[in-house]
């Protein structure tokens, strides 16, 4: 393997920074945040997931091992950041007439198949918040001896004023956060004091609830990130991935913690991608609107495609979605697939010298160095392209380089499924070929719209007649 410098943009530091994973081994710890399971994942969301699986494919292309945690919210996560209003697996509790359990199973199956269509290698492990009660508990515990909780009427808090350098992943200015819009005191004593175990209102009324030493109850939605992180990281963490939004609240507050517990920073690199925007605005499951990519493939979209166009645009940076947008994408994927099929079974161009291996390499390292610099996909797809055009490679040298590339863009371009041409259509184009034959070119043509009308092209060639899927 080609060795080069892996630069990663470090949100805490603001600067692109580089990388070296914390053991000695060469294994990388990612903590990723997954979904909260009330509802379905959309377009919008499985772009996040897919920035982080290309983060995951361009470490191990590096020769890197790679061990994720990727958790799923399924209690805890309230309508509000001011740790007020519903908690979202309760309300969809009311909504449906499920048990949280049967609504979580739900969504976390759909979930799961959208990532096997995206072609998203599955995490290390998967860690349900309701399976680590025990563990958020004794957590808490520990923060409450060490003096950063206090006791309200409706849980324990964590004193975010015992923490000197707060707010620090957002560059928040505390002085200037005051109750209004967003944040209620009620008896909280700081504007950015957080819950850490809500209470329950009345012992029973909620489906999740669980015995704790202050108070029948359930986690604050940040704790279960903290807790699950060092359960199965450990007390490093080399990466902690997650959307923008995530920044200001949910983020900020798993550092305090994470720092109040350890006495030590945990996270060392914290990541974000850009939001996915409608009409120049944030998308949401709330607002609706957008598809999963279950419907969209039901809808006759390519999910590979779909991927492609995830990656023509860099993770960090937003993404405008509209139509016409997704359907160029879409295309090009399909053109792109087309055009490595063309040239798998392409001449392999006699001996491969010392200097032909050099030309090869070259391709490879500018590949690497393009994903190492912060994970510049869109440019890595330059390259590729590229490629495809070159008249210095051969068509196998070529297709040798886009198998090699797509270990880390995960798109299946050497994987063709077997086509099978109906005997009708093979009949028709033996028709078509005979009325070529005869010079009756009218007939020809109409018999090529008819073969067009049932899905299939013809091509003709010095070789002969091809036949393919019409937009293969």
């Amino acid at each position: 393997m080609i060795k080069e410098k892996i630069y990663l943009y470090n949100t805490l530091t603001r600067k692109k920074e580089e990388f070296k994973p914390s053991d000695k081994d060469g294994r990388v710890k990612i903590y990723s945040c997954g979904p909260t399971v009330y509802w379905y994942q959309h377009v919008g969301n499985m772009r996040a997931y897919t920035a982080w699986d290309i983060l995951r494919r361009v470490l191990e292309y590096n020769g890197l091992g790679v061990e994720l945690v990727m958790n799923y919210t399924d209690v805890g996560h309230l309508t509000s950041d001011a740790d007020e209003g519903e908690d979202k697996m309760e309300k969809a509790v009311k909504r449906e007439g499920r048990t949280a359990e049967e609504i979580a199973e739900h969504y976390i199956k759909d979930f799961e198949l959208q990532e096997e269509l995206l072609n998203i290698i599955p995490p290390t492990y998967k860690p349900r918040a309701t399976e680590n009660i025990k563990e958020i508990i004794e957590y808490i515990k520990v923060l409450e001896k060490k003096g950063f909780t206090y006791k309200t009427s409706d849980g324990i808090y964590f004193d975010t004023s015992k923490i000197d350098d707060y707010g620090k992943l957002a560059n928040l200015k505390i002085e200037k956060i005051k109750a209004g819009n967003r944040v209620t005191m009620k008896e909280k004593k700081n504007p950015t004091d957080f819950a850490l175990w809500k209470f329950s209102e009345r012992e029973g009324i909620r489906q999740q609830e669980w015995e704790s030493p202050w108070s029948v109850g359930f986690p604050g939605w940040h704790i279960e990130c903290s807790v699950m992180g060092i359960k199965y990281l450990g007390e490093v963490i080399d990466i902690h991935t997650g959307g923008q939004d995530h920044i200001p609240v949910h983020h900020t507050n798993e550092i305090a913690q994470d720092e109040a517990y350890n006495g030590k920073k945990v996270v060392r690199v914290w990541m974000h991608n850009g939001f996915l925007r409608v009409g120049g605005e944030k998308v949401s499951k709330s607002k609706g609107g957008l598809k999963t990519i279950i419907e969209m493939k039901k809808e006759g979209y390519e999910p590979l495609g779909i991927r492609y166009y995830y990656l023509l645009t860099h993770y960090k940076k937003p993404m405008d979605y509209t139509k016409e947008n997704l359907e160029s994408g879409i295309n090009a994927y399909k053109k792109l697939k087309n055009k490595v099929r063309e040239i798998s079974n392409g001449p392999e161009g006699g001996k491969r010298t010392a200097k032909r291996e050099k030309v090869i390499e070259g391709w490879k390292k500018e590949f690497l160095k393009a994903i190492n610099d912060d994970l510049n996909i869109p440019k890595a797809i330059g390259i590729m392209n590229k490629i495809l055009k070159e008249e210095e490679l051969n068509d196998s040298e070529k297709y040798e380089l886009i198998k090699d590339y797509d270990k880390v863009l995960g798109l299946k371009l050497t994987e063709f499924d077997e086509v099978i041409i109906p005997e009708k259509i093979k009949k028709m184009a033996e028709q078509r070929e005979e009325a070529r034959k005869m010079k009756e070119w009218k007939k020809a043509d109409e018999i090529r719209e008819k073969i067009k009308e049932e899905g299939w092209n013809i091509e003709d060639s010095e070789e002969g007649t091809v036949i393919k899927r019409y937009n293969q």
